[in-house]
């Protein structure tokens, strides 16, 4: 850990934050008329999105996506949209 005052804060908090964000410092304290004021941590990394996460927990059957007649008819033909042909 590091202890900074205000004053030294402001000059060089670009190497301040890298210091903290490639991991040299675990937490940079700064200090306001000696008394500690505020702490420079690095951010928790995000867990990565995983992939696949379903994979194995279902099936999709064979015929999965093929076109059916009657189901179609019932979108395009039905009461819902009378007379524009599903349009």
């Amino acid at each position: 850990m590091v202890a900074v005052n205000m004053h030294e804060a402001k000059t060089r908090l670009s190497a301040l934050v890298d210091a903290v964000e490639s991991g040299r410092e675990a937490e940079v304290v700064i200090a306001r008329n000696g008394r500690p004021a505020a702490r420079i941590v690095p951010l928790a990394a995000k867990k990565p999105i995983r992939l696949g996460l379903a994979k194995g927990k279902f099936t999709v059957p064979d015929d999965f996506g093929e076109y059916d007649e009657e189901i179609a008819s019932l979108f395009n033909d039905g009461e819902l949209f009378p007379g524009d042909g599903g349009r």
